[in-house]
């Protein structure tokens, strides 16, 4: 055992041999569907079903059956959006930046981040899409259309329309990604199957993978490759995002300090989520000897750290405004904190700036309760951030005639809840019919870092 070993506490508990790893992690593909995922299989559904009703009279009856006026064109759907977004953003940095830096405790949480990242991305494009008011058209306007004027182009100077290139390339790379690392993983459930149709599904997913030391070699090539790919998506996606704001002249957003405030607030956001699915997912399949405090520890490490930036830019904000000497920036800025929406900026600075700094306290960052707890109060609290940069900016601008209060409608939710049900339904699905944990990378790791009592 190497020295580093020896002093770090191990990744992997319970003195677990390579048959345990895949008895474990494969077994819970292979029994009947518990209870317990059974229950929350039914609420997703719900879920989904009532937001399906909410998105279809949005599509029958139009946008404005959301709360959206004159004045705030964008409201919940872009604020979720973003949400979405920033989510989708830690599956990847946990697979892609932490695998170039060879950090090792990545292993047993980077296939559910991975998924959550699939998912949250697809909830972030409906929202756009649904914002056209024409959502079968709008994969179309992305493209040149033939017209009675010869082509009508989309506007490539648009930010808007970068969103568009730098999500589908981030959710193309990061679905390669994810489905590259379970291949090794379909061939040892499809080697394991008993039943026929099991057995040729798992056979088709695993695309004859048969485990050869050359085919080892060109895996963990293209892995490298990808994740070489996809860091550089980590740091440019929520960059572009937040160019749909700086580079407008909107008083609240007309700031370079955007792409690293949204940046780190998206990883901040994201490995909240993580953590969030990631006790639930521990609990219920019982996999606490491979999600260990360790990892929960080093996850509540990432959060002071971005939670800490987040805090500084806010912060940044206001210099900046003042700094600026310009009026009406200062006057954005001080109507965020004291004006009609100043319960949405309380929420922000609680839940983003003060709850996190808890977790300097080792007590409170190993402690499972107080984690779960507090990654939720995060997600609540960025979600209210990216409100507050949203609608307080717009509502009240240049021309105070123009002024109007946002309130959100029955629609607006049952959307929002739309995209909860649809997320939890395929991250709920991927948990049973999928290895939730990469049984190929936490083997290789156990001799190293596993714990030797037998």
């Amino acid at each position: 055992m190497s020295a580093e070993s020896a002093i770090r506490e191990p990744l992997i508990t319970g003195g677990k041999t390579l048959h345990d790893v895949t008895e474990d992690i494969v077994s819970r593909v292979e029994q009947k569907p518990s209870p317990l995922w059974m229950v929350a299989m039914a609420v997703s559904l719900s879920l989904l079903a009532v937001g399906l009703y909410a998105v279809y009279l949005l599509v029958w009856n139009g946008i404005g059956m959301w709360g959206v006026n004159k004045t705030v064109g964008w409201a919940w759907d872009i604020t979720n959006f973003v949400w979405w977004v920033g989510i989708g953003h830690a599956g990847t940095l946990i697979s892609a930046i932490l695998l170039l830096f060879r950090q090792r405790w990545r292993m047993s949480i980077n296939r559910a981040a991975e998924a959550m990242t699939i998912f949250a991305v697809i909830c972030a494009a409906m929202f756009p899409i649904l914002h056209t008011g024409r959502p079968w058209l709008a994969m179309i306007w992305m493209f040149p259309l033939p017209n009675t004027y010869g082509s009508l182009w989309v506007n490539f100077s648009s930010p808007l329309l970068w969103d568009v290139f730098a999500i589908s390339t981030y959710f193309s790379v990061s679905l390669v990604f994810w489905y590259i690392g379970l291949i090794p993983d379909f061939a040892t459930i499809r080697d394991r199957a008993k039943n026929k149709i099991s057995k040729k599904i798992y056979g088709v997913l695993s695309f004859g993978w048969v485990g050869g030391a050359r085919t080892w070699a060109h895996y963990e090539t293209v892995a490298l490759i990808l994740a070489g790919l996809a860091t550089p998506l980590v740091l440019s996606v929520h960059t572009i995002v937040s160019f749909d704001f700086a580079t407008s002249v909107i008083p609240g957003w007309h700031t370079t300090i955007f792409p690293p405030y949204f940046v780190s607030g998206a990883i901040f956001s994201g490995f909240a989520m993580v953590l969030t699915l990631l006790l639930v997912t521990r609990k219920v399949y019982k996999l606490e000897d491979y999600i260990t405090i360790g990892h929960i520890e080093l996850m509540n490490i990432v959060i002071i750290i971005t939670g800490s930036i987040v805090g500084v830019a806010y912060i940044t904000e206001f210099f900046i405004a003042w700094y600026s000497g310009v009026e009406a920036e200062q006057y954005a800025f001080m109507n965020r904190a004291m004006g009609p929406y100043w319960w949405a900026y309380a929420s922000m600075m609680t839940c983003n700036v003060i709850a996190p700094q808890l977790f300097w306290f080792k007590k409170l960052r190993t402690n499972l309760a107080a984690t779960f707890i507090i990654s939720i109060i995060v997600n609540i609290g960025m979600w209210f951030e990216r409100f507050v940069i949203i609608v307080t900016s717009i509502h009240r601008d240049f021309l105070p005639s123009s002024w109007a209060m946002f309130y959100p409608t029955k629609v607006d939710v049952g959307v929002y809840v739309f995209t909860f049900g649809f997320f939890f339904t395929a991250f709920f699905l991927f948990a049973k019919f999928f290895p939730v944990i990469n049984i190929a990378e936490v083997k290789s790791i156990l001799k190293v870092t596993g714990d030797k009592k037998q």
